[in-house]
């Protein structure tokens, strides 16, 4: 609900199979309602919000993947090909299960499930993906 339903439009025309919230459920779902919708259908959820990522590092969970952008702006004429660019690169990781950030000038990969408070995190692993061809 934090990202227009533009993006949606954006992606299905690139032929990623995209869906908005506002077209799937309620706008005040729990942020735990649209996790579990979108592990449920094997969606990766696409947002701004941090608590999507919070979800699954307090719970140890493997899915859905997040794909979160971190800008200011998060317009899709400001931010949407590099987040095509890493959403087009990162499909396998994205299919295990992976929380992937994404800002103006870096993606961000940590696999899933995250490693339990206190334990030792692994290192994100910085990558720009290449663009499709």
């Amino acid at each position: 609900m934090n990202l227009s339903p533009q993006w949606a439009e954006l992606l299905s025309q690139r032929g990623i199979e995209a869906l908005h919230w506002s077209a799937a459920g309620s706008p005040k779902a729990p942020d735990a309602e649209i996790m579990a919708y979108a592990r449920n259908r094997a969606y990766t959820v696409l947002t701004r919000d941090l608590d999507f990522s919070a979800i699954l590092a307090s719970t140890g969970g493997e899915r859905p993947s997040v794909i979160q952008i971190r800008t200011a702006d998060a317009r899709p004429e400001t931010i949407f090909e590099p987040v095509f660019r890493a959403l087009s690169g990162l499909i396998a990781e994205l299919e295990k299960g992976a929380i992937v950030t994404i800002d103006m000038n870096n993606v961000r990969l940590h696999i899933l499930p995250l490693p339990p408070r206190g334990g030792e995190a692994p290192s994100p692993v910085d990558r720009r993906p290449e663009t499709p061809t």
